[in-house]
C-alpha cells in the first residue's frame, strides 16, 4: 500500500506544482517572493532543479513498485518506515506550494520544515543500509537532491515569513540574515558529516549538489540586489559553498569507500 501511496504523492508535486505556476491557487512563487524581498532568496534559474528533483523522485517511486517486504522483520520495519517518511515528505512538499500561494505563511512554514524532517530522516535510514548500483542512483539520488534543496528553502521560506509578518527589521534585514545563515551551515555542515559514513558513490552526494545549487543561486541574486547587506549575504552564500565542497572532499580522501551494503537497500528490497 506505501508505496502506491509513495507513487501518487510524488505524482501530486509536478501536478500541483503547474497548477501553482497557473495562479490557480494564488500567487505563485516568483511573485510573492517578489512581494517579500530578502536576503536569502535565490536567483530564478536556481528553482529549475524542482523539475529534476521531481522526476527523480517519480522514478523512485516507481523503483520501489517492484519490491517486496523483506523477511527479517527489523529490515521490514526500517523499509516501512522510509516509504512512510518520504511519503509524507513528498505530500507535505505538494500541500506547502498550495499553502503559500494562499499565504498562509505560518502553516506553509511548519510544513516546509516538516518536509525537510522527514525526507532528511528517510535519506539518512536508507544510506544506512547502503544500497549498491541502480538502488543507489534511484533512492539516495532523489532523496539527497530533494532534502538538500529544502535544506535551504526552509531557510529561505523562514526569511520570507519574518518579512511579510514584519517580525524583524525589513529594511537593514543583514543582523537576523546572518544568525539564518549561522543556521542553515551548521545544519548543512552537521548532515553532510552525518550522511558521510554510510553513503557510497557520487550518486549518493546529490544532498551537496543541491545545497550548493542553491547556495550560487543566492549568490547571483545577492550580488546584484538593492536591499543593504546583499552583498555580504551573497559573499557568505558563495564562501559556504566552497566550505560545503571542501568538506565533501575531505571526508571521503580521510574515510576511504564504506563497505558494502545490499545490492537493492531498503527501499526496493527484493529477496534473492
Amino acid at each position: 500500500m506505501l508505496p502506491i501511496l509513495l507513487t501518487l504523492s510524488a505524482l501530486a508535486m509536478p501536478v500541483i506544482a503547474w497548477f501553482s505556476q497557473q495562479g490557480t491557487f494564488g500567487p505563485d512563487n516568483k511573485t510573492l517572493s517578489d512581494q517579500y524581498p530578502t536576503l536569502i532568496v535565490a536567483d530564478g534559474y536556481a528553482f529549475s532543479i524542482w523539475g529534476v528533483i521531481f522526476l527523480l523522485d517519480l522514478l523512485m517511486a516507481l523503483w520501489t513498485l517492484r519490491g517486496r517486504e523483506p523477511a527479517n522483520p527489523a529490515l521490514a520495519a526500517i523499509r516501512h518506515r522510509c516509504l512512510l517518511l518520504t511519503t509524507v515528505g513528498f505530500a507535505l512538499t505538494a500541500s506547502w506550494m498550495v499553502v503559500f500561494a494562499q499565504q498562509w505563511f505560518w502553516v506553509a512554514l511548519g510544513i516546509m520544515w516538516g518536509a525537510l524532517a522527514c525526507l532528511l530522516w528517510a535519506l539518512m535510514l536508507v544510506a544506512h543500509a547502503r544500497p549498491q548500483g541502480a538502488a543507489a542512483w534511484l533512492t539516495l539520488l532523489p532523496l539527497g537532491l530533494h532534502a538538500g534543496w529544502l535544506s535551504m528553502a526552509a531557510f529561505l521560506n523562514t526569511a520570507q515569513v519574518i518579512v511579510a509578518q514584519q517580525l524583524l527589521p525589513t529594511v537593514d534585514q543583514l543582523p537576523w540574515t546572518l544568525v539564518l545563515w549561522a543556521l542553515a551551515a551548521l545544519l548543512l555542515l552537521v548532515a553532510i558529516a552525518r550522511l558521510h559514513q554510510p553513503m557510497t558513490g557520487w550518486q549518493a552526494l546529490g544532498y551537496v549538489f543541491s545545497a550548493v545549487w542553491g547556495l550560487v543561486g543566492v549568490y547571483v541574486k545577492q550580488s546584484r540586489g538593492e536591499l543593504p547587506g546583499a552583498q555580504t549575504s551573497a559573499w557568505i552564500a558563495l564562501a559556504l559553498a566552497v566550505v560545503l565542497v571542501a568538506q565533501t572532499v575531505w571526508l571521503r580522501v580521510r574515510g576511504g569507500r564504506p563497505p558494502r551494503g545490499q545490492e537493492d537497500g531498503l527501499m526496493s528490497y527484493r529477496p534473492h
